[in-house]
């Protein structure tokens, strides 16, 4: 299977510039344990330059494209929801249920115009907060992030594997050429 991985801009998510070319991702929606993160973060859509409330701007994100593979996101959140994360990885999470969204927003050369790269859709995810060796892999700093100034976010990291259902990652590689990967496996 092959492996998506994308690498956006910080800066380019919180200061949305037009005329610059980089990729933008965005954390539509997060929920971890019952815990749901907060939409704080008033962003520049690129596809259609109106405004929208996230849980975060997205660094990277990754999903190797196996039915039963984690998803990997890197992504700054606000200070309140900095403080939320902080308060799960230091207590025990009785549930390790996630629902989350995300729009990975990647410029066409061609067409001249932002299109959906990596998305869920508008669709919930469901997964489970990725155990390796013990740990559950959920960090959040605590310290704010100097590349963005106002607002203080801070970076957090998660990995997220699918629970038991199919479900659908939406993927294109330009404004027209769009196609999906099946995220999860449905049990018997």
């Amino acid at each position: 299977m092959a492996s998506s991985q994308f690498s956006c801009s910080i800066t380019q998510g919180f200061n949305f510039q037009k005329d610059s070319q980089e990729l933008v991702g965005h954390l539509v929606s997060m929920s971890i344990g019952g815990t749901a993160l907060t939409a704080d973060l008033e962003l520049t859509v690129p596809t259609d330059q109106s405004a929208s409330k996230v849980v975060g701007v997205i660094e990277d994100i990754s999903f190797n494209g196996g039915y039963a593979d984690p998803i990997w996101i890197n992504a700054n959140v606000s200070t309140a929801n900095q403080k939320a994360v902080a308060l799960l990885t230091h207590t025990s999470l009785s549930k390790t249920d996630v629902v989350f969204q995300f729009n990975i927003y990647q410029y066409d050369p061609v067409n001249k115009v932002f299109y959906l790269a990596f998305h869920s859709n508008s669709t919930d995810l469901n997964g489970l907060v990725l155990k390796q060796g013990g740990e559950l892999s959920l960090a959040i700093a605590s310290d704010a992030d100097s590349r963005v100034g106002s607002p203080l976010n801070y970076g957090m990291q998660i990995g997220i594997m699918p629970q038991s259902s199919a479900q659908s990652l939406a993927f294109a590689v330009s404004n027209s050429d769009k196609f999906a990967k099946q995220w999860g496996v449905a049990n018997a």
